[in-house]
């Protein structure tokens, strides 16, 4: 079972407009309302490979119940914490005229420490019946820096493989908790390790610095370049081949979803990579978000060119 963490879920609102005009009233072609936030961008395109997926994180209200009852249709088990007050929006405003987007993201409610706690608890009974865990995003407001820092303690305590995807004072502070394996992008690895990364060399060199330090699996996103990998195995280098990309949002999750799968199957971290690299292309091909079509994923697949540096 692979166990999806998102802490700050969302109802993602996309709107298609012809021509968005900021202070005047705009008239909305189309909509869609999908379950969102970073875990469940994991969840879904997990699902849709096979693989048994439980979420969990904190939903409220009304809007919480609309993210649990959206998640049924993937056969995603939801194991969230329920608040009272409603969980947040984001809203995405595509204008189709000037290949424009717009995001509106709300912060969502606020999560006592006591709540977290609570959650805490059933987070430790979810993580035993885990093969592999994956924590995504931001969190609400009133949790700090220590937040996934916690969780990522829980699943070590457990011997359960964890998978880090944050930014910022969250990415920083979370490693020092060692999870198996993180995605940084170029700033996010500049962050951590104070480097320039300009080059490619500097950017392994980085990578392999935070991999000493005791992350197991660091994967480096190099954007339409593809990506690379540090780990005890060796360093591997991943190209997809060009696509005529659709939307590239939540492409990233996709790839997460592809290593938690390498990893619940006992795939090597080279045939993970390959996974997940054609997982995140074949998302790419596709109008939603956290979604892909397994006939685009294996086509995909034999074409991902692995090379080891």
């Amino acid at each position: 079972m692979i166990l999806t963490v998102t802490l700050n879920a969302a109802i993602d609102k996309r709107y298609v407009v012809d021509g968005f005009q900021v202070g005047e009233v705009n008239r909305v072609k189309e909509c869609a309302y999908t379950p969102g936030g970073k875990g469940l961008n994991v969840s879904k395109p997990a699902s849709i490979a096979g693989a048994d997926v439980t979420a969990t994180g904190f939903v409220g209200g009304h809007a919480g119940n609309y993210i649990v009852d959206s998640l049924k249709p993937f056969g995603i088990k939801s194991e969230f914490y329920h608040m009272e007050a409603e969980s947040r929006s984001c809203i995405n405003i595509w204008d189709e005229v000037n290949h424009v987007q717009t995001e509106f993201l709300e912060p969502g409610f606020t999560v006592s420490e006591e709540d977290f706690q609570k959650f805490e608890d059933k987070f430790s009974e979810l993580v035993k019946k885990a093969d592999v865990v994956a924590m995504s995003g931001s969190v609400p407001k009133g949790l700090d820096g220590t937040a996934y820092q916690r969780l990522v303690k829980i699943c070590k305590e457990a011997g359960k493989p964890v998978i880090l995807d944050t930014s910022g004072k969250l990415l920083e502070m979370g490693i020092q908790a060692c999870p198996t394996m993180i995605k940084p992008n170029i700033d996010e690895i500049r962050m951590l390790t104070g480097k320039s990364c300009d080059h490619m060399e500097d950017m392994i060199e980085a990578a392999k610095e935070i991999h000493e330090n005791g992350v197991d699996i660091v994967a480096v996103s190099l954007g339409g370049d593809g990506s690379f990998v540090v780990c005890d195995e060796g360093i591997f280098r991943a190209e997809v081949p060009k696509i005529d990309a659709v939307n590239t949002v939540g492409c990233g999750d996709s790839m997460i979803a592809g290593y938690a799968l390498g990893i619940s199957e006992g795939l090597s971290v080279k045939e993970t990579l390959r996974k997940a690299s054609a997982i995140s292309a074949a998302a790419a091909l596709r109008e939603e978000t956290g979604f892909f079509v397994k006939e685009d994923m294996e086509r995909i697949l034999p074409q991902v060119k692995i090379t080891e540096l």
